[in-house]
C-alpha cells in the first residue's frame, strides 16, 4: 500500500458529488436552501432536538415537552417523542437497511431466521465520498494487474460476537463492520472518527434438533449472509465501477478484500477449517507443536464448499487473513507465557512484585496485560535459569516492518531454547503436565513477518477497534431497546440509523449555515493543533469557534511547537508558568528534599560555568515538582506523609555545559537561563551482550563513603536540557520480594535495577538502534 503507480488514480469527471453534496441535492434541496437545519425551524430547536433524543427515551421526552415551562415560554415544531423522531426521520439519511429471511429447510430452528444488513457498496461509496477523510486518504496505491488509470478501495471487514445481556437472557449479537484502507491508519483506529460502519447483523442460530451439526451449520448460514451483502463488492472488484472522491471527482474503481479482523475462532469459520489448525497454512496440530462431514474433518476442513470469498477477485484468504494483535499476541501472552511463569515463581511471588512494579489493581484489563508483558522479564530474570529467561524474552517479539528480521530471530530462539519450559514442569493442563507446544495462537506467530509485507503494520487492523466497535453498536444500543428477543436488532438498527444521521447532519447543517464549501480543502497555514478527530481538524478551519460542540478523539498537541528545545531537536521540555515553588533558599531545598550535598552541588555547578558567578549564590530559587518529557510526566515530589522517602523518577542523561538562551525579566549569564536539575547517578554493572537471556542493562546506586560507615549518594546539578528520555528501573529483587515495598519507595529501598527496554515501543527502538 505504501508504493504508488504512475499511471493510478486518473480522474474522470470534475462535477460529481461527494456526500454531503449528495445531501444537499436530495429530495428535501428546496427546503435546506431555505434552512439548512430543515425540518427543524433553526439551530436552537435542532440542538434541543438531539440532545433529548441522545441523552433521554421517549418517555423522558414526553415528560420534558409536557413541563409548563416549555409551553409556555416556547413554541417547539415537535410536542411528542413520536413527533421528534418524525423530525429525525426527515433530516438525510444514508445507505438503506434491509431485512432477508434465511432458508434453512431441514433445519428446524427455535425462531425464523432473519438477517439484516445494508449494501456494502453505498457503504463504501458514502465512506470513500466522505470529505471529513479528504486530509486523510490515499488515492493511487501501487497495483498492476488493473487497468490503466483505475484505482482500487482496499476494503477492511471486521467481526465478533458480542454478549449483550448479563447475568440473565444469554443474547448475542454477530455484527459486521466496513473501513476501507485509504483512509490514514490513525484516523482508523479511533471509532469516532466514524470511519468505520456497521454493515450486517448476523443472525444467531438455534436450532432444535442437529446438535453434530450446529457449528458447521452456523459457519454455512455465516457464508451466506457474508456472500449476499458483499456481492456488489465483488462484481466491482472484477469488473470496476465509478465512484466519486470527496472532492467531488469520479474514481474508476476496484474493490479487493485487503484485509479480515477476527479473532482465531472467527479465523477458522472464515477460512473454513477445522480447530486446532492454522487458518493461513497448512499446518495441523500436530505439526505446530470422521459421509461428507466425517470426510471433510479428515482433511481439517469445516464442510463449508460455498465461502463468500471465493469469488472474489484480487482477495487472498492467506493475505486479507491477517495475524491479529490482541489475541495472537498480548492475549496468548496471558494464556500461556506468563501461567509458565505463574507455575515458576509462585502465585503470591509474581502478585507482590506486580504490586511494587505497578499499582494494586481489582480487575485484569488489556491495560494490565500490557503491564505484565512489559515487566515480565526482569520479574523472572533472578530466580528462572537463563534458557527459561531466553524462551519467555522470545515471545515477546515486535512488529515494526524494520525490524521483521529481529521478530523472526526472536521466535526462532524461543524454539531454541522452549525445551527449558517443560523441564522447569510449569506448562500445566487442567489435570496435568502438557508435554508439548501445540498452541494455535503460537503458530500464527510464524505467520506475523510475512503479514507485515503484504498489509503494512499489524497494529492498524487490531481487534482492539471491533471490540470497541461492539460497545458502541450492540451493548450501548441494545440498553435502549425493549430488550425483546425477536424485535430488539430493528430498534438497535433504527437507533444507529439516527445516531449517524445527526453526526453526519450536525456537520452538513452547520456548513451550510456558514456558507462554507463542501470540500475539505487543502489548507496552507500550519495546524495550531493536530486533531485525530478529522471533523475537528475541518472545522477549525471553518468554524474554529465551533470545534468544543463536536465530540471525538481527545485532541494532540505537537510539544515541540512550544517549550524548550534540545540541541538537536530530539526532545521537548514543557514546565508550568507558575513555579511550584518561589523564593526559597538553597538551605530550604536542601532540607525538605533531604539532600545533604545540595548546597556543595549547587557551588559546584555556579563553579563550573565560566566567568565569575559567585554573587549568585546567595539568590532566591524558585522550582518545579514536575516536568514534561515527550509526552510523559516526570516527578521529583520531597519527602511526606504521603510519600515517606520522596517520588522521583529515573530518566537518561547525557552530562554536558549547554549554554542558555536569556529569559524575559532580570538576564541571567549564560548557563543559568535554562531551569536546572539534581540528579543522583546510577552505574551501570552489566550490559545487554553480558546476559542474552535479560538482554538489558542492569544498574545500581552509586555513593560515597562517609565517616562511620554512612553513605550518601552521588549526585550532580545538571541543565534540564541534559535529559535524553524518561526510563523505567525494575529492581531485582533477588529471591524474593520484599511485600512492604510499594512502587513508591522501591527506587530508596533496592539499589539494583534492570534498565527495562520494554517500557514502551518507542523507548525499544531507541536502546535497540542507539545504545546495543
Amino acid at each position: 500500500m505504501g508504493q504508488f503507480h504512475p499511471t493510478s488514480g486518473y480522474v474522470y469527471n470534475l462535477s460529481d458529488s461527494n456526500t454531503l453534496e449528495q445531501m444537499r441535492w436530495g429530495d428535501l434541496y428546496s427546503e435546506c436552501d431555505q434552512n439548512p437545519y430543515f425540518p427543524f425551524p433553526d439551530r436552537d430547536e435542532w440542538e434541543l432536538g438531539k440532545f433529548l433524543y441522545t441523552h433521554h427515551t421517549q418517555t423522558e421526552i414526553n415528560t420534558f415537552l409536557k413541563l409548563h415551562w416549555v409551553t409556555s415560554k416556547s413554541q417547539l415544531s415537535f410536542c411528542s417523542a413520536q413527533e421528534l423522531l418524525s423530525h429525525l426521520d426527515a433530516i438525510p439519511k444514508g445507505p438503506t437497511w434491509h431485512c432477508t429471511k434465511i432458508d434453512t429447510t431441514g433445519y428446524v430452528t427455535k425462531d425464523p431466521v432473519y438477517f439484516f444488513w445494508c449494501d456494502v457498496l453505498e457503504v463504501t461509496w458514502e465512506i470513500f465520498g466522505n470529505p471529513v477523510f479528504t486530509q486523510h486518504m490515499e488515492y493511487d496505491p501501487y497495483e498492476d494487474q488493473l487497468p490503466a488509470g483505475a484505482m482500487i478501495i482496499p476494503i477492511i471487514l471486521a467481526s465478533d460476537k458480542a454478549l449483550v445481556t448479563q447475568m440473565t437472557g444469554n443474547i448475542e449479537m454477530h455484527p459486521l463492520f466496513l473501513t476501507i484502507a485509504n483512509i490514514n491508519l490513525k484516523v482508523c483506529m479511533k471509532v469516532m472518527s466514524h470511519a468505520w460502519a456497521c454493515i450486517a447483523y448476523m443472525p444467531t442460530l438455534d436450532f432444535i434438533m442437529n446438535s453434530e451439526f450446529h457449528s458447521v451449520l452456523e459457519a454455512h448460514v455465516w457464508h451466506h449472509c457474508v456472500d449476499i451483502i458483499c456481492t456488489g463488492l465483488k462484481l466491482a472488484a472484477c469488473t470496476s465501477t465509478f465512484m466519486s472522491d470527496p472532492n467531488n471527482a469520479t474514481q474508476y474503481c476496484f474493490t479487493p478484500l485487503a484485509a479480515y479482523t477476527a479473532d482465531l475462532p472467527e479465523q477458522l469459520m472464515i477460512s473454513c477449517v477445522t480447530m486446532l489448525v492454522s487458518p493461513v497454512t497448512t499446518a495441523e496440530k500436530t505439526q505446530f507443536g470422521d459421509v461428507f462431514l466425517p470426510e471433510a474433518k479428515k482433511q481439517k476442513l469445516s464442510s463449508v464448499q460455498l465461502p463468500f470469498w471465493q469469488d472474489w477477485q484480487f482477495s487472498n484468504l492467506v493475505i486479507f487473513l491477517i495475524g491479529e494483535l490482541l489475541h495472537f499476541g498480548h492475549k496468548m501472552f496471558f494464556d500461556h507465557p506468563f501461567k509458565w511463569c505463574k507455575e515458576l515463581l509462585g502465585h503470591d511471588e509474581i502478585d507482590a512484585q506486580y504490586c511494587i512494579q505497578h499499582k494494586h489493581v481489582n480487575q485484569m484489563t488489556g491495560c494490565e496485560h500490557c503491564d505484565l508483558q512489559h515487566t515480565i522479564v526482569t520479574t523472572i530474570a533472578s530466580l528462572a535459569e537463563p534458557d527459561f529467561v531466553y524462551a519467555i524474552h522470545a515471545t515477546a517479539p515486535t512488529f515494526m516492518s524494520s525490524a521483521i528480521h529481529a521478530m523472526e530471530e526472536s521466535l526462532q530462539e524461543f524454539h531454541m531454547h522452549k525445551d527449558s519450559i517443560l523441564r522447569a514442569g510449569v506448562w500445566q493442563g487442567k489435570s496435568k503436565e502438557i508435554g508439548h507446544f501445540q498452541i494455535p495462537k503460537l503458530e500464527l506467530l510464524q505467520s506475523f513477518g510475512h503479514s507485515i509485507c503484504n498489509v503494512g503494520l499489524l497494529i492498524q487492523y487490531s481487534t482492539d477497534i471491533s471490540e470497541r466497535l461492539l460497545i458502541t453498536h450492540c451493548k450501548d444500543p441494545f440498553t435502549c431497546t425493549n430488550h425483546q428477543r425477536n424485535s430488539f436488532t430493528e430498534q438497535i438498527i433504527l437507533w444507529l440509523d439516527h445516531e449517524e444521521s445527526i453526526h453526519q447532519f450536525d456537520l452538513y447543517s452547520l456548513l451550510l449555515e456558514r456558507d462554507a464549501n463542501l470540500m475539505n480543502m487543502l489548507y496552507s497555514e500550519p495546524n495550531i493543533s493536530s486533531y485525530v478527530n478529522p471533523t475537528a481538524d475541518w472545522l477549525q478551519h471553518v468554524a474554529l469557534e465551533e470545534v468544543s460542540h463536536f465530540h471525538g478523539p481527545r485532541t494532540f498537541h505537537n510539544h515541540f511547537l512550544k517549550g524548550i528545545i534540545s540541541d538537536d531537536s530530539t526532545t521537548a521540555f514543557h514546565i508550568t508558568v507558575k513555579p511550584d515553588y518561589v523564593d526559597k533558599s538553597s538551605n530550604y531545598l536542601a532540607t525538605t528534599y533531604n539532600l545533604p550535598n545540595f548546597l556543595l552541588l549547587l557551588w559546584n555547578y555556579i563553579d563550573g560555568i565560566p566567568g565569575d558567578h559567585h554573587c549568585l549564590g546567595g539568590h532566591l530559587l524558585k522550582g518545579w515538582t514536575n516536568n514534561i518529557i515527550p509526552s510523559q510526566q516526570v516527578q521529583a515530589l520531597p519527602p511526606s506523609t504521603k510519600h515517606p522517602l520522596g517520588k522521583c523518577d529515573a530518566v537518561l542523561v547525557h552530562y554536558t555545559l549547554l549554554s542558555g538562551t536569556a529569559s524575559e525579566g532580570s538576564p541571567l549569564p549564560t548557563g543559568f537561563s535554562d531551569p536546572l536539575l539534581y540528579v543522583q547517578y546510577f552505574t551501570f554493572t552489566a550490559m545487554p551482550i553480558n546476559q542474552p537471556d535479560v538482554a538489558m542493562y542492569t544498574i545500581e546506586h552509586m555513593f560515597n563513603n562517609g565517616p562511620e560507615g554512612s553513605r550518601t549518594h552521588v549526585g550532580v546539578i545538571i541543565p534540564l536540557l541534559d535529559v535524553i528520555h524518561a526510563v523505567e528501573l525494575i529492581p531485582n529483587y533477588g529471591v524474593a520480594a520484599n511485600c512492604e515495598v510499594t512502587s513508591q519507595t522501591c527506587q530508596e529501598v533496592y539499589d539494583k535495577f534492570f534498565l527495562n527496554n520494554f517500557t514502551d515501543k518507542e523507548w525499544y527502538y531507541t536502546m535497540y538502534h542507539d545504545y546495543q
